[in-house]
């Protein structure tokens, strides 16, 4: 037996196989047109930082799990306020932009190909809601797709990867999972998976 036969692939979603900060940048723009790249570029910033502190803060136990519906929301509030836009219609719009997110150009096709050999598992931070809508946009196919929300938490915490292992049925060690993010892959890494970095 090779020491490389894998059994299936777990693929991180957001970044690896969409272009969240594309997606994203279009929300922006729709909201405060008036804005100029550097402006939307500082509001895009503020989207992230705010997501990447919320979801740091639910992993550190400060605060109770919400899903990334309320995460999203409430960054769009923030960079709502800092656009001086205070239209609940385009607030709420925005919020949902990260459902709207372009695929990579080799994603699709990609998936595709490796769907012919392995079965793919798609393993997200997004909500159940927020992936269906994602995948359904983008065109993605899976196999099985999964949320942290199952795990009420966010990766890298451990139980996220375990929803992959225990839905493929095998071992860690018989999984590849693929990501754009080196934090992503030390989180799989700490329960065994294989990984695969995606520049």
């Amino acid at each position: 037996m090779s020491e490389l036969e894998i059994d299936a692939i777990v693929f991180d979603v957001l970044g690896t196989l969409v272009d969240e900060p594309t997606g994203l940048r279009a929300g922006i723009r729709e909201l405060a047109p008036a804005f100029d790249d550097s402006g939307i570029e500082r509001l895009l910033s503020l989207w992230q930082r705010c997501i990447d502190r919320e979801q740091r803060r639910i992993l550190d136990g400060a605060r109770p799990y919400v899903t990334t519906e309320l995460l999203d929301q409430e960054a769009a509030r923030l960079v709502a306020d800092a656009a001086g836009v205070d239209d609940p219609a385009a607030v709420a719009a925005l919020a949902l932009s990260g459902r709207r997110l372009p695929p990579w150009p080799d994603a699709v096709a990609g998936l595709a190909r490796l769907a012919e050999r392995f079965p793919l598992i798609g393993l997200s931070n997004a909500s159940r809601t927020a992936l269906l809508e994602l995948n359904a946009h983008a065109g993605l196919r899976w196999h099985q797709a999964l949320s942290a929300e199952d795990a009420r938490t966010y990766k890298p915490d451990p139980a996220v990867y375990e929803l992959a292992v225990a839905v493929s049925g095998r071992p860690p060690e018989r999984l590849l999972m693929v990501a754009a993010h080196a934090w992503d892959l030390r989180g799989a890494q700490r329960l065994g998976l294989r990984t695969a970095y995606v520049a």
